[in-house]
């Protein structure tokens, strides 16, 4: 996670603040920012590769 990425979302909240909603958000960014990071790199599977995975559950 890149410091700007934490900035960002610190200063979207309020003057005050629950610690926990923080870290909610922080995992929040973290996660669709390695969604991305995936996707740019072509780390992606199709639906239908999805629904052949969940059928060997």
């Amino acid at each position: 996670m890149r410091k700007d990425s934490v900035l960002d979302a610190i200063n979207e909240f309020p003057q005050e603040f629950e610690l926990e909603e923080l870290i909610e958000k922080l995992v929040f960014v973290e996660k669709v920012e390695k969604g991305l990071h995936q996707l740019s790199e072509g780390k992606t599977v199709t639906h239908e590769e999805v629904k052949e995975t969940i059928k060997k559950w």
